[in-house]
């Protein structure tokens, strides 16, 4: 088991002895399984990148789409292999999906373009009004298509996205994922997790079976409409294999007018997996901060900086030439960043107003505040000033915040300890006021000793 385990870095023995159209349970919330959807929605194409995968995940997926679609909303399936070397993926494969009773089409790429260009290759075969992307190793629950479809029948600009459910890498058990949580990212612009915020509990008015808007998604699972995904620009074909395609569509869709959604009543599970089975050509880090730079000179206007500054390596990377990129945004009059962060992930990581953005050093010992990498709860650590961004990378934000992330510096007692605590925004422990003409910061337990020379923040200018 634990040899077969390395080839695709999932449990491929019980994999194995799961049967290709096993059942699974119905997880929707009791809301969902009452809902009736209008008979006429849009067809769609289901496209499918694979990658040396395993056979019995890859045919598992097909077989959970075919069984759990009404059939006459599934256009199609399309396969598309980025140049596999497995022989079991070559005419084994055609033959097997040739009895299927829905048409499965295996297009292949002549070579290893990654998922980006791979995606575009089934997107441009496909036939129906609708495309739906999904992952190699998915399997698709009881009731997952309908509310999809019925959202971009009701608007075609809307982008949806299902719950996605976590199938064990370890046992293939499936469990269900949460409709509590949506899609944001962090300074280093990785996609992250968060719990869905009051304002978006109460915009459903308390209804969990309303879908929820979500800053970004995931990227693996989605459905589109097929001239919408054509009118924003489909992918930004400049980007390299994989990493960062998901938040550049993302902040392009609510940029551009769109709307991004997850849809609470589809769920669709997704095997996780704790390291990549697969290499990429030049190296992971190298193409990952190409496509992050990309999206953040087209799309992140001068929030930019927060990555830059946090990932400084990142700026001496060659990113190509974007000019189409940005020739897209301003023809679909597309909004800045700062209305994204103010309306649409307020939030956000990344705060909208701040005073300094950099290191916190001592000048008198060369050390500078430094996370560690640690995480909530755990006291903030002090370091040599090494001038590479990442952890000492903080943040003085207008609420006179010093931040790291979604973490603010918290100091509760006179002697500390300074402790990094979810940033609550209602100041006290969490409030530090800096003296521009002493360098000195404090927290509100030190206030007095700053003596009379302290100057209004307001004239102190915000530094890049």
């Amino acid at each position: 088991m634990k040899e077969m385990f390395k080839i695709n870095q999932f449990n491929l023995m019980a994999s194995e002895m799961i049967a290709l159209n096993r059942s699974l349970p119905d997880v929707r919330l009791e809301g969902c399984k009452n809902k009736l959807y209008p008979d006429e929605l849009p067809r769609t194409s289901v496209v499918i990148v694979f990658h040396n995968e395993a056979w019995t995940t890859l045919l598992r997926t097909v077989h959970s789409v075919i069984d759990r679609s009404p059939r006459h909303l599934l256009e199609e399936v399309v396969l598309v292999d980025d140049a596999s070397e497995r022989d079991f993926l070559k005419r084994p494969l055609e033959q097997y999906v040739r009895r299927l009773e829905v048409p499965v089409r295996v297009v292949r790429m002549e070579q290893r373009s990654g998922l980006i260009r791979a995606r575009l290759k089934g997107a441009s075969v496909s036939t129906g009004q609708v495309i739906t992307f999904l992952d190699a190793h998915c399997e698709c629950t009881v009731g997952w298509l309908e509310p999809l479809l019925a959202r971009i029948k009701l608007d075609r600009k809307t982008v949806v996205c299902p719950i996605i459910d976590v199938i064990s890498d370890d046992t293939f058990e499936y469990m269900a994922g949460s409709d509590m949580t949506y899609g944001g990212f962090n300074w280093k612009l990785n996609f992250r997790w968060y719990p869905v915020p009051q304002r978006e509990m109460d915009r459903r008015k308390g209804d969990r079976t309303l879908p929820v808007r979500t800053p970004t998604m995931a990227g693996g699972l989605f459905s589109i409409d097929r001239d919408y995904f054509q009118e924003i620009g489909t992918y930004d074909a400049g980007m390299d294999i994989w990493g960062g395609e998901n938040l550049e569509i993302s902040f392009r869709i609510w940029q551009c007018g769109g709307t991004l959604e997850i849809v609470t009543c589809s769920h669709v599970g997704h095997v996780f997996r704790k390291a990549t089975p697969y290499t990429f050509p030049g190296g992971t880090g190298q193409i990952i901060n190409k496509n992050n730079r990309r999206l953040a000179e087209v799309w992140m206007d001068e929030f930019k900086n927060f990555f830059y500054i946090i990932s400084p390596g990142v700026t001496k990377v060659d990113y190509g030439d974007i000019s189409s990129r940005t020739t897209l945004r301003q023809k679909l009059q597309c909004k800045p960043f700062s209305w994204y962060l103010e309306n649409v992930y307020p939030d956000s990581q990344i705060p909208r107003h701040y005073y300094s953005l950099g290191e916190i050093r001592n000048v008198e010992t060369n050390q500078c505040l430094d996370n560690m990498a640690r995480k909530e709860n755990e006291k903030v650590g002090i370091f040599n000033c090494h001038g590479m961004g990442g952890n000492q990378v903080f943040s003085y934000t207008a609420n006179k915040e010093i931040r790291t992330d979604d973490l603010c510096l918290d100091v509760s007692k006179l002697n500390g300890p300074v402790m990094m605590l979810k940033c609550h925004h209602l100041k006290g422990n969490q409030l530090w006021e800096y003296d521009p003409v002493t360098h000195l910061t404090c927290g509100k337990h030190q206030r007095q000793e700053l003596g009379q020379q302290r100057r209004s923040l307001e004239h102190y200018p915000p530094a890049g």
